[in-house]
């Protein structure tokens, strides 16, 4: 795509290719003294998972130590750690949630 020509020279405009930010898994993990329910809770509240799936996940939680809740860029990824280790330590749990880049 030639735009203009200065004394026999030709510029062309590139376009910048921009990579996609890079993806975190969000997982919760697995311990031994919250309850299923409450898991139930966190991943409806905070991930917007239907109940069947909610207890999918928590059910592979509790099989196999972690779960993964979704795929976010980092900002939104961290915010869901966050949110999930506000609102266990308010009730008074002890849940954990990380992040993982993918």
């Amino acid at each position: 795509m030639a735009t203009r020509s200065r004394e026999g020279t030709v510029l062309e405009t590139r376009k910048a290719r921009v990579k996609p930010p890079p993806m975190f898994k969000v997982i919760v993990l697995n311990d031994d003294y919250t309850p299923m329910e409450f898991v139930v809770i966190v991943l409806q509240k905070f991930f917007s998972m239907s109940r069947e799936k909610a207890t999918q996940v928590m059910l592979k939680v509790h099989r196999e130590g972690m779960g993964v809740c979704g795929l976010y860029p980092k900002d939104i990824a961290t915010t869901k750690v966050e949110q999930v280790a506000s609102y266990s330590k308010k009730h008074q749990h002890p849940l954990q949630c990380v992040m993982e880049e993918n």
